[in-house]
């Protein structure tokens, strides 16, 4: 990502200013000096790599510069912001403004804007075909395949894509493929890439039939008498007519979309929580409890919680969070339920913030009867009916589902994520506690596509992973929500381009910096 500064109403005549993150802190860059002016608009960008489950701490301190002196300490500290990059990127247009200051003091503001820098993002399909190959097999004509070279900066060619055979012909029309525009010119629209023509053989001896040379520039002009090329074998002469020949059919460019268009774009994660209320859990108000709430730090639901809420909720611009329990007797009747509000309104289960979230949660400990089953099922119906009503890319929903013990609907459950599989939804399940976790595996379709019914997943919705393998050793709690985080939330990105594509969603242009219409009624 690169990040552009300006500052206006800053009281002083000479700026710079340096990005931090805290790790210890770690001076990441200056901006150059701007003199004489309250509204400086810097030109140095800082360009920072962007993980969307991370949280990307940011410090940005002002100076008024006093002497040509480089020593930081020299000059006069004017004041400082904190943000994270998600806050960047989630704010309406990738624009975020923020005061700047010191304790007690309001120095003015600082605005930054995010762009993601393009890489050659583009994808191309083409088809090719060829006639009069020569014949290599004895018994036979030839089984040709193709294999795509991308020349290297040294002079030497990287394989980067094969077609498939085709069996017994010297007139090959091969199936139409795509490939990044990065993988085969690396972005260099002039670089040569060379393409080599084989005859596949059962051992891996494939005979050599020939090559001929192009570039992306040469391709991207279609059909054409440009794109009909020579095929020269090993034997032949560069005087000599070459009858064999590679023909381009078709050849088409669409841009691969980000992430960050879609957020940019406006796309805002609906991010709801669900946790594990079941009897098996134990007394909350034993030590032994994996609900305790100790007065020194958070147990294993809090920390999950906490921990994937604080990035997600940079991307919601309303920080409301419907929150629910399952597997415990609801007041007033005490009936069992697999979908309560945490804060007790059944007309609205929304928390403000992730901090209101927390707070529903302990005090829910305190008004619910731990009971069970563990049934995922209802809470995930609930979420995907929301879901179900928002098709059109503008909302993404996330569900954190927390538990600590085997699932007892597995066949409800199952029925229920591959029915979500269409829908814009992805769902994280976190195992806490000592038990195994080797049914969630299943529903967790990274090897095996999750079925149902006989009906397979459209895509893969789910993450899980069990808590216990990432809490630091030491105690570090920061650091265990850190790893967790991290890991649950890295598909993400790719589950929420997976549906947009599959529904041929493009991202609308980068928002103005106006509020954003949001959603949270239907859950």
């Amino acid at each position: 990502m690169q990040e552009r500064v300006s500052c206006r109403n800053v009281k002083c005549s000479y700026y710079t200013l340096i990005p931090t993150q805290p790790g210890p802190l770690q001076q990441f860059g200056r901006t150059e000096v701007i003199e004489n002016t309250l509204n400086p608009d810097f030109v140095r960008k800082f360009v920072l790599d962007y993980f969307f489950e991370e949280k990307q701490n940011l410090r940005f301190d002002v100076y008024n510069v006093d002497s040509r002196s480089s020593n930081i300490s020299k000059h006069s500290f004017l004041g400082q912001t904190f943000c994270t990059l998600g806050e960047i990127i989630g704010s309406a247009g990738a624009r975020l403004e923020r005061v700047l200051g010191i304790p007690g003091k309001k120095c003015g503001n600082i605005i930054f804007t995010g762009e993601e820098l393009s890489n050659c993002r583009d994808l191309t399909t083409m088809q090719l075909c060829a006639n009069k190959l020569d014949k290599k097999d004895f018994f036979g004509k030839s089984d040709p395949f193709l294999v795509f070279y991308r020349s290297n900066e040294d002079g030497t060619f990287t394989i980067c894509h094969k077609t498939e055979v085709i069996k017994n012909t010297l007139n090959p029309v091969w199936q139409s493929f795509t490939i990044p525009v990065r993988a085969l010119c690396n972005g260099d629209y002039d670089r040569t890439v060379k393409v080599d023509v084989y005859d596949w053989d059962r051992d891996g001896s494939h005979d050599f039939i020939g090559e001929f040379t192009t570039s992306y520039r040469e391709l991207s002009r279609g059909q054409s008498q440009f794109n009909v090329y020579e095929v020269r074998g090993p034997n032949s002469l560069s005087n000599r007519t070459c009858f064999q020949q590679v023909t381009l059919l078709s050849f088409k460019v669409e841009s691969e979309y980000t992430f960050v268009d879609f957020i940019r774009g406006g796309t805002q994660l609906n991010f709801t929580v669900a946790i594990d209320f079941t009897a098996s859990n134990g007394n909350p108000a034993q030590p032994t409890s994996l609900h305790y709430m100790s007065p020194y730090q958070m147990n294993s639901y809090a920390m999950a919680l906490k921990a994937v809420g604080e990035i997600i909720q940079d991307y919601d611009s309303d920080k409301l969070f419907p929150a629910y329990g399952f597997g415990a007797k609801f007041p007033p009747d005490g009936a069992v339920s697999h979908a309560f509000p945490l804060n007790s309104d059944c007309e609205n289960a929304n928390c403000v913030g992730i901090e209101g979230v927390l707070e529903a949660y302990y005090e829910c400990l305190r008004t619910v009867q731990l009971y069970g089953p563990t049934n995922f099922a209802p809470v995930i119906n609930q979420v995907a009916q929301a879901a179900a009503g928002v098709m059109d890319g503008s909302q993404y929903f996330i569900l954190l589902l927390i538990t600590d013990g085997v699932i007892s609907d597995m066949v409800q459950t199952k029925e229920a994520v591959v029915n979500a599989s269409t829908l814009p939804l992805s769902i994280i399940i976190v195992g806490v506690g000592p038990a195994e976790f080797d049914a969630m595996e299943e529903l967790d379709g990274d090897e095996v596509r999750l079925s149902s019914r006989g009906r397979v997943a459209e895509r893969d919705i789910v993450q899980f992973v069990p808590f216990r393998d990432y809490i630091d050793r030491s105690g570090n709690q920061v650091l265990s929500m850190a790893r967790l985080a991290k890991d649950v939330l890295a598909e993400v990105p790719d589950q929420l381009l997976s549906f947009m594509k599959s529904r041929s969603i493009e991202p609308r242009p980068a928002l103005s910096h106006c509020p954003t219409p949001h959603i949270h009624e239907n859950l």
